[in-house]
């Protein structure tokens, strides 16, 4: 066997591997042995089928195999012993590799174009300044995560009039041209309207301080305009029905459903954190240790951002070898096409920038990614998760069955090997660069994440 590679620009490499009979030939003969063993053919007894019709009915199959395996094998070997930094997975090569005749004993050659990463170094330090951000949890802030809680905790009351976001249970009835209910017309029992989200104003306001019992007309195709899928909702039929509608309708009002926020005493206390809580006071201050921890995550996130954005800028423009890596995307892509490829190409070149540099930092800051870790950043996220319901008093046993099942998943345990590196290598870079501390509201920071 022979292999070669060539790179004179650094990053389009050519691998030309060349297997003769004697690479293949040992493995070839064992399988087919192991076929003959197995083989039953009318007329011979087990294992006593002629090697010859072996080999002619499996020979060239049983070869094929084998030379993809030693191709691989050797390939990939190659690489790795050679440190080469290989972009996605080998090509053939469009213009010297040609056809092999796998009937006959070879040689065999193989001509691969290897897409190789740019050689770059990519270094933090001391001397580096980056932002960040941390998030002051104020007033404001914990009066609207108390307001979240209690609207969480809260129920539906009947109101008499309505008001706000009420939300309205009535009988619709299709209209004529005079205003009398038009005989088989459109007929809704139990219709739920949310004169908030009416769209015309004109048609929203005929229901301001209507009470139970009041009769409203209205036409649903002005009140929803160009969304007939939202007037087939309030009429209970099928889309179709409601294209060329054009009628007035009645409401009559039987329900006001008004959403009541429950009272911030001990019940919600209890129910958001368990048993313990001994005031209000002590309440907010509880609010105010979670959203601690919850924003100093937010912060880590905008600054692993800044960090990106200032090691891209000194690392410099990268070259790649991108004629290649787009024949890459596109064989990955076959059903979406070279648009697609076109379309998307210079975020993922983006991104490969990126991952090339994170792999330096990582390696070194020396990071190494555990079990401990994985379930670490599992727990995390599904803790986040039960907060945004209001559950934030969960019991560890229940978050570790929850991480455990996560982690059975191949696609999720990749998840988590990403998010345990960022966690691990922000922590780290942390540590290294000079931190530009600077502290914000929640809002600046919105503001500053949208903008970005």
């Amino acid at each position: 066997m022979n292999i070669k590679f060539e790179s004179a620009d650094k990053i389009n490499g050519l691998m030309t591997i060349t297997i003769e009979q004697a690479d293949y030939q040992e493995a070839v003969d064992k399988k087919l042995k192991e076929y003959r063993k197995k083989a039953q053919v009318p007329g011979f007894r087990p294992g006593m089928v002629p090697m010859g019709l072996i080999k002619k009915q499996y020979g060239t199959a049983v070869k094929v195999d084998e030379v993809n395996r030693i191709l691989g094998e050797k390939l990939y070997d190659y690489v790795r012993e050679n440190k080469i930094q290989m972009l996605g997975e080998p090509m053939p090569n469009e213009k010297k590799q040609q056809p092999q005749d796998l009937q006959g004993d070879g040689p065999f050659e193989f001509v691969f174009d290897i897409a190789v990463a740019p050689e770059f170094k990519a270094t933090l330090n001391g001397k580096d300044k980056i932002d960040y951000y941390t998030i002051k949890v104020d007033d404001k802030l914990i009066d609207d995560q108390v307001q979240m809680y209690a609207s969480q905790a809260g129920e539906f009351v009947e109101a008499q009039e309505w008001s706000g976001n009420d939300t309205l249970k009535g009988d619709l009835r299709q209209l004529d041209a005079n205003g009398n209910t038009l005989e088989g017309g459109v007929t809704t029992e139990g219709g739920m309207i949310m004169p908030s989200y009416i769209k015309g104003e004109d048609e929203k306001k005929k229901f301001e301080g209507c009470k139970p019992g009041d009769i409203i007309t209205f036409n649903p195709k002005k009140a929803y305009p160009d969304n007939d899928a939202e007037v087939a909702a309030l009429l209970k039929v099928d889309k179709e029905q409601v294209k060329d509608l054009e009628s007035d309708f009645s409401f009559q009002v039987t329900e006001i459903r008004h959403y009541q926020p429950a009272a911030v005493d001990a019940k919600l206390f209890e129910k958001v954190f368990g048993e313990g809580v001994k005031d209000e006071a002590d309440f907010r201050q509880r609010i105010a240790d979670n959203a601690k921890v919850q924003l100093a995550a937010n912060s880590d996130y905008k600054f692993l951002q800044d960090v990106r954005k200032h090691v891209e800028k000194k690392v410099g423009e990268l070259q790649f070898p991108e004629a290649l890596l787009k024949r890459v995307m596109l064989n990955n892509n076959k059903d979406k096409g070279e648009e697609f490829v076109e379309k998307n190409f210079k975020a993922s070149i983006d991104e490969l920038k990126w991952h090339l540099i994170k792999e330096q930092l990582v390696a070194a800051a020396e990071i190494k990614v555990e079990e401990a870790d994985l379930k670490a950043v599992a727990k995390d996220a599904i803790r986040a998760q039960f907060a945004q319901y209001g559950m934030t008093n969960v019991p560890d046993d229940i978050l570790e069955n929850y991480a455990a099942e996560q982690m059975k998943k191949r696609e999720n345990v990749d998840n988590l090997v990403d998010r345990a590196v960022d966690v691990k290598l922000t922590a780290a870079l942390k540590g290294i660069v000079k931190l530009n501390e600077k502290e914000v509201t929640l809002d600046e920071f919105n503001k500053m994440m949208q903008e970005a």
